[in-house]
């Protein structure tokens, strides 16, 4: 998933990368789409690989800028502060993601329910974004 925060303060989605492949297929997947759209860094959920991810990406590029997080609360309370910048109108989609778009308005939580892999990417993503944009709110110096 490819995310980004605009200039005008707004979090958008620019391109659904996701795939079903083996590591070396997805890692390159990945770097292209770093690549492409100039990304600054690349963000991966780490907690059932361990350091698959970034051993992965590693091994295609050694210099790609990359952080892991951790998953420490369940998909639907993750995903909720995300959920309340699109009831914002505060994210737009760049294009038509409809597989995403599904598991967004879609997604439960209930027991033995599909895991949201693309809804978690971009939860991940603009989690990420918009930390990033609070640490540069607080520390913008006063009058301006």
């Amino acid at each position: 998933m490819v995310c980004g925060l605009g200039i005008d303060g707004r979090w958008y989605v620019l391109a659904d990368r996701s795939c079903r492949a083996s590591p070396d297929t997805w890692g390159r997947r990945v770097v292209s789409a770093f690549e492409e759209f100039e990304a600054d860094r690349i963000v991966g959920e780490v907690n059932n690989g361990g350091e698959l991810v970034e051993h992965v990406l590693r091994t295609i590029s050694r210099t790609v800028p990359y952080t892991a997080v951790h998953a420490s609360r369940g998909k639907i309370t993750r995903a909720e502060p995300v959920a309340a910048l699109y009831e914002q109108g505060r994210v737009s989609h760049v294009g038509l993601f409809a597989d995403l778009e599904d598991q967004l308005c879609g997604y439960t939580g209930e027991p033995g329910e599909k895991s949201p892999d693309r809804m978690d990417a971009l939860v991940w993503g603009i989690t990420h974004l918009n930390s990033r944009t609070s640490l540069r709110t607080l520390r913008k110096p006063e009058g301006l």
